[in-house]
């Protein structure tokens, strides 16, 4: 991934307007003029501190120490049109002029540097979250695919939520997780669940051998990790770190190419929707399994992959609990259905930016839980365009999984 962005530089500091600059300009002029033209006992002097004060709230401490030495000349030039530098009030004006402006000057360096600090720490983030949750491909095969993320803490773009797709010889597995808790608090969780998927998924394995990957990952982590000393946080596991504690929903969705269908094992996460000539339908797993990280190690036969059909110009929505949670000032929940069958949306770009839009308009204004959404369009062979991202496939074949299954319904999501 190549990124655009580049450290700030310590030693560079915002240029203001050219207009800005001549506030505090304008104000030594008018308060020098209006001084000299006025009675002697009448002194205006001391005002010239207004200038630098003003000049260190959008102006860096250089220019604001250049604006500040203005000020002290221009009380230097009152005080000689006034009986001269040698009065103790004129000296006591320039005195304490010069002592302002070097607490300001002080004070706007303070704030310059921690400013810098904050810019670098912030770059930092934003390139880790990145790396973390990669954009999905806008293609990948005969899938169109386009999505959306929305952190619930302030200041993050990754939280609780995620989701990942991968391309591989037969076609694509797609994954989407909600980690219990929301925001950064979950992040670690995720990162440890994305970097499993991404280390399995691409060597194509048998869909419920990729879960059950994914089940001793997050459940050897939760055994593994101790409380930290002192956390009192929400999303960090408190007292017994067992792996009842800490656990996520996830739907593993297997899409092959030469198949009309797509295979899912769901981990106690909301079943997809498909939309078929805008009627939307629940793809509900007979028996979900349990969230990943709960009910201990296991084995591919723990799992059985349940088969929907998916045709050439379906469209598949995937998502997480923040959207169906999602309520409105009178406490009414989102309604997902309802908005998807009137909408009747074939464009899975068009769909995310809509559903998006009208989530925030029906919270009013701020989502309060992590949001992610992920449509799907399949479209005949050929009519996408050649994938260069792709490996080329092998002869077809699809592989059977195994019939037992893991059985179980979902603990409350504390998300």
């Amino acid at each position: 991934m190549r990124l655009q962005h580049r450290l700030p530089d310590p030693g560079e500091s915002w240029r203001p307007s050219r207009a800005l600059i001549a506030v505090p300009l304008g104000l030594i002029g008018l308060i020098v003029t209006v001084d000299l033209l006025t009675a002697p006992n009448i002194h205006l002097g001391p005002l010239l501190v207004v200038a630098p004060t003003i000049t260190a709230v959008f102006a860096g401490p250089r220019l604001t120490a250049l604006i500040g030495a203005l000020a002290v000349a221009a009380q230097i030039v009152i005080g000689l049109f006034h009986g001269g530098l040698w009065t103790s009030n004129h000296q006591a004006q320039i005195i304490a002029l010069v002592v302002i402006t070097l607490f300001v000057v002080a004070f706007r360096s303070v704030h310059e540097r921690h400013r810098m600090e904050l810019s670098q720490a912030r770059w930092v983030a934003d390139v880790a979250q990145k790396v973390l949750l990669r954009p999905l491909p806008a293609r990948l095969g005969p899938l169109r695919i386009a999505s959306v993320y929305v952190a619930a803490e302030a200041g993050a773009q990754i939280g609780g939520d995620l989701y990942a797709a991968v391309r591989t010889p037969r076609g694509a597995r797609v994954m989407i997780g909600d980690v219990r808790g929301k925001g950064l608090m979950a992040v670690g969780d995720a990162a440890l669940l994305l970097g499993a998927y991404r280390a399995a998924a691409h060597r194509d394995p048998p869909l419920p051998r990729l879960v059950a990957h994914l089940q001793n990952a997050v459940y050897s982590e939760s055994e593994g990790t101790d409380e930290p000393e002192g956390s009192e946080e929400p999303g960090w596991p408190t007292g017994d770190t067992s792996a009842g504690e800490r656990f996520v929903t996830a739907a593993v969705l297997d899409i092959p190419d030469d198949e009309q269908v797509l295979r899912i094992i769901n981990c106690g996460h909301p079943p997809p929707i498909l939309l078929r000539d805008g009627e939307p339908t629940e793809l509900t797993v007979r028996d979900p399994a349990l969230p990943l990280g709960v009910g201990g190690s296991v084995t591919e036969d723990d799992y059985e992959a349940e088969t929907f059909p998916y045709r050439d110009g379906d469209l598949l929505l995937l998502y997480t609990d923040g959207v169906v949670e999602t309520r409105d000032a009178d406490g009414v929940f989102y309604p997902l259905a309802d908005r998807l069958r009137a909408w009747r949306e074939t464009d899975p770009q068009r769909l995310v930016q809509r559903l998006h839009g009208d989530l925030v308009v029906h919270a009013g204004g701020s989502l309060g839980d992590d949001v992610a959404l992920v449509a799907i369009a399949r479209h005949p062979a050929g009519t996408t365009g050649r994938d260069v991202s792709s490996p080329p496939s092998p002869p077809p074949g699809a592989r059977t999984p195994p019939s037992a299954r893991r059985r179980g319904g979902p603990p409350s999501q504390g998300s």
